[in-house]
């Protein structure tokens, strides 16, 4: 039987979607290609009909994830500038239940190790996602003396992607606690904001 393009499309997006989870859930390693077409409802065989190796399963995965987290961390607050801002995507993102929910909450604690080790190309795909974020974080922030707008951006992502990782690696003890009361009290505004735009979905 053949099928149309939009079948094929669909059972694409449906082996993304598992791998991701799993990526989440097991890092790199631990998310084989048997395991992602298996949690997918598919066959190994109809693997390569979609990517052409794990790896580019991977990069694929890192630029959809980046893409989508992008909208939904900038979802309410595009009219908000500076610490302001930066408090509500701060909140976003660095809380107990995206720590305590590996398999739904950031890619990134999951994966950053296995990038350090990564070839070039997905670390360049890795690198294209994380500066397409911060390019939109600047956008909302203000140059002050001896930092730039940029600066700032790329710094609050990475301390909220390291603490993120941090808190994972050491959940069950009460510093992971410390450590995201940390770093939202060196990113958050010293007072919240009356009223908040709407959570991201």
């Amino acid at each position: 039987m053949r099928y149309g393009p939009e079948h094929k499309q669909a059972t694409h997006t449906r082996i993304l979607t598992a791998a991701e989870s799993l990526f989440r859930q097991h890092g790199f390693e631990g998310a084989s290609v048997e395991r992602v077409m298996r949690a997918a409802g598919l066959t190994v065989g109809g693997f390569y009909a979609h990517f052409s190796s794990k790896e580019a399963l991977l990069s694929e995965a890192l630029r959809d994830f980046l893409q989508k987290r992008r909208e939904r961390w900038m979802a309410g607050i595009e009219e908000l500038r500076g610490k302001e801002w930066l408090s509500h995507f701060t909140r976003r993102y660095l809380n107990r239940q995206l720590r305590d929910d590996p398999g739904t909450g950031c890619l990134m604690p999951s994966l950053l190790s296995d990038l350090t080790r990564a070839s070039p190309a997905i670390q360049a795909t890795f690198a294209e996602g994380l500066d397409a974020l911060a390019r939109e974080a600047q956008t909302h922030l203000d140059d002050e003396k001896g930092v730039t707008a940029r600066q700032k951006a790329l710094a609050s992502i990475a301390l909220c992607f390291g603490t993120m990782t941090l808190a994972r690696a050491t959940a069950s003890h009460p510093f992971s606690d410390e450590l995201l009361a940390a770093a939202r009290a060196l990113l958050l505004t010293e007072e919240e904001t009356p009223s908040s735009p709407p959570r991201p979905r």
